[in-house]
């Protein structure tokens, strides 16, 4: 049954921790029907991992018993889903060599590494109520199993964290560890970090949803449930995770939309509302920073957002998508039980009924509560929402999973200039390759367009009068991709590079209103290519029904309005005419998607071009800046974007070295 909704307790989303418990526990008895005969793998329906169908089983005891194990600790010991013997079955089955559900180990399988930290945290965190009552002989095969991780390679990204916690659970309970891999370890996590709380997925700019469930979230939990402050991690280091955390959540907050969907960025986002992780463990550390009620609100926001728009299924399974299944979200390594890596998201169940994250009345979030701007500098974003619609928006001048000078494709989730809470670029069909939407490219005459990974961050800064400003340059470049035959991770990808002349892109960002600015600068490119032209590309709005767009009086306004939604672009200067491009079948958010843009005649070299994008929920009439650009002598200029109400941001858009 359903619990009954609080509107006094939970005012804007109704759920307590029934709610949460309900949900859980729905989750974890509908895996069962496939559980296989000894209980080590859930053979689950759906499209298999490049891994292979013995990994996707592995995955889906794992992280099912993530969630298992956080059902357990916030009851105290009690077994309320009475499941925790079948995964004691699983444990023993999975662990034993002579078993044909014996699992894939650690040192045959990369992502056995990734499942073994699973693993090994749930027997940490239940060691009273499970390992502590396993048969010797099985917890002997469990210790042999988790042991080949050590001295194993480990790729220099969050799977570090994989390592420490089963080297960890090892040293408590006995077994082979190494001080050097942990130390090794926290190194490489150390590198990662690049301030104001936030760390990268990597040495790229891989910014995205794993810096809060990976690269916060096994850091603190190893620091709070594991015994290592002042023995394996140094009290300094703690000291800095935990203001790295508190500061991290007060930008987080903030990218969560009022309808409670997170932002729609980055890789695996299949896991869904594993996005409320990070601040749960806020909440389980006690270093979050945010009161009880924010956690709580922002939180169950998250799961009501993907409970109410049909997920779980109808056969209460988690399936590879967003609100349904949609399998073009899937990376190469996503198979039908990836998704329940979403049993983070409901970490907070570790958490008795009585702490007062489930007792403390909801707060609002601040995109239902607030107008506000922030420029969040290691990422390079301008994060806006504006209370009227509660759309959290996102300009990126920072992020590309790439490093700069690189040349790769453009990954549509990291390397267009926007991205919200409602929108998601196109993540197949043609596009894909010759991306329009949030994007400032060259397209050549055949309908190419040029890519911008690689290119430099030159500034993100906050101005006044609550504007928001940011800049980055690269050569822009076509990218043959069609021989790259690499696993599909999410990244750009590479081929043969034609290079185009240098883009030099900035945004100025006031009232969730952005002017894009461009400079094309020509050397060593000849801009006299016929057929070339610069195209600017609005927000990528979703429908069910074939779209149309809609004009202004000129040609350089056009607009897209969704049931929900407008997407415009409107020309300001240099723009000569403009467009729909729409797709079918390419988002996981309606059978349609459309771009509004806006394209010169020719490419206008060492011009300034400038168009206005806006995303909302319209009804609001958009303002009518206009721009002024002086030259500055050195092959730049100075730019001032003039708004209607007479206040004025000037930004500078530098020459090419």
């Amino acid at each position: 049954m359903t619990p009954v909704e609080n509107r006094e307790l939970s005012p804007y989303t109704g759920w307590t921790r029934q709610h949460w418990a309900s949900t859980a526990d729905g989750l974890l008895h509908a895996v069962q029907r496939y559980r296989s005969p000894s209980g080590a793998r859930f053979d689950l329906p759906g499209p298999v991992s490049a891994n292979g169908s013995r990994s996707d089983g592995l995955e889906g005891f794992a992280r099912t018993f993530l969630l298992q194990g956080f059902r357990v600790v916030g009851e105290q010991g009690r077994d309320p889903t009475g499941l925790l013997e079948r995964y004691a079955e699983g444990l023993a089955a999975g662990t034993d060599p002579t078993s044909p559900e014996r699992w894939p180990r650690p040192d045959e399988l990369g992502q056995a590494k990734v499942e073994a930290a699973s693993i090994a945290l749930i027997l940490r965190i239940t060691r009273r109520w499970l390992w502590d009552e396993l048969d010797d002989r099985v917890r002997q095969r469990v210790v042999d199993w988790l042991s080949t991780v050590v001295g194993q390679p480990y790729p220099p990204i969050n799977w570090v964290w994989f390592r420490v916690v089963v080297e960890s659970f090892l040293r408590e309970v006995g077994g082979p560890w190494s001080a050097a891999d942990i130390e090794e370890d926290l190194a490489v996590h150390a590198s990662l970090r690049r301030g104001d709380g936030w760390y990268s997925d990597g040495q790229e700019r891989a910014f995205d949803h794993y810096v809060g469930w990976a690269l916060h979230l096994y850091p603190m939990l190893w620091t709070h449930w594991f015994d290592v402050v002042g023995s394996l991690c140094p009290v300094g280091t703690y000291r800095t995770w935990t203001a790295d955390l508190a500061r991290y959540l007060d930008d987080l907050v903030h990218l969560v939309g009022s309808d409670g969907s997170p932002l729609l960025q980055g890789r695996s986002l299949i896991y869904r509302f594993a996005a409320a992780a990070p601040f749960w463990v806020g909440a389980v550390t006690g270093h979050g920073g945010l009161s009880p009620g924010l956690v709580r609100r922002a939180c169950s926001g998250v799961l009501r957002h993907f409970a109410d728009r049909g997920v779980p299924d109808s056969d209460g399974l988690l399936n590879p998508g967003w609100h349904g299944s949609w399998p073009g979200m899937r990376q190469a390594y996503s198979g039908a039980g990836s998704p329940y890596w979403a049993s983070k998201g409901m970490l907070g169940l570790a958490l008795p009924a009585h702490h007062p994250v489930w007792n403390a009345v909801e707060e609002p979030l601040p995109s239902e509560s607030s107008d506000h701007a922030r420029a969040v500098s290691a990422p390079g974003w301008l994060v806006s929402h504006r209370r009227a619609d509660g759309v959290a928006i996102v300009l990126n001048h920072g992020t590309d999973h790439a490093g700069t000078g690189e040349r790769r494709s453009d990954s549509a989730l990291y390397a267009r200039i926007g991205y919200s809470t409602a929108t998601v670029p196109p993540l197949t069909g043609a596009t894909v390759d010759d991306p329009v939407d949030n994007t400032v490219a060259i397209v050549d005459g055949v309908g190419d367009a040029t890519h911008r990974t690689g290119f430099e961050r030159l500034y993100v800064r906050e101005a006044d009068d609550e504007v928001l400003t940011a800049a980055s340059r690269g050569r822009a470049c076509w990218i043959d991709t069609q021989e790259d035959e690499t696993a599909d991770h999410g990244y750009g990808r590479r081929g043969a590079v034609v290079e185009g002349p240098v883009l030099t892109v900035a945004s100025v960002l006031r009232a969730g209103v952005e002017v894009r600015l461009v400079r094309v600068d020509g050397a060593g490119w000849d801009a006299r290519v016929p057929g070339c032209f610069v195209r600017m590309g609005g927000w990528p709005v979703a429908s069910d029904s074939e779209p149309t767009a809609r004009g202004g009086t000129s040609r350089t306004r056009v607009s897209f309005e969704s049931s929900e939604l407008r997407s415009l672009v409107f020309g300001i200067r240099g723009f000569t005419g403009g467009g729909l491009a729409s797709e079918f079948g390419t988002s996981p958010l309606g059978a349609w998607t459309a771009v509004p843009w806006l394209a010169t005649d020719d490419v206008p070299v060492g011009e300034v071009l400038a168009g206005g994008v806006l995303l909302d929920r319209g009804g609001v009439p958009p303002v009518d800046p206009t721009v002024l650009a002086i030259p500055d002598g050195e092959g730049g200029h100075e730019v001032t974007v003039a708004w209607p109400d007479g206040v004025s941001t000037t930004v500078e858009l530098p020459g090419t070295p």
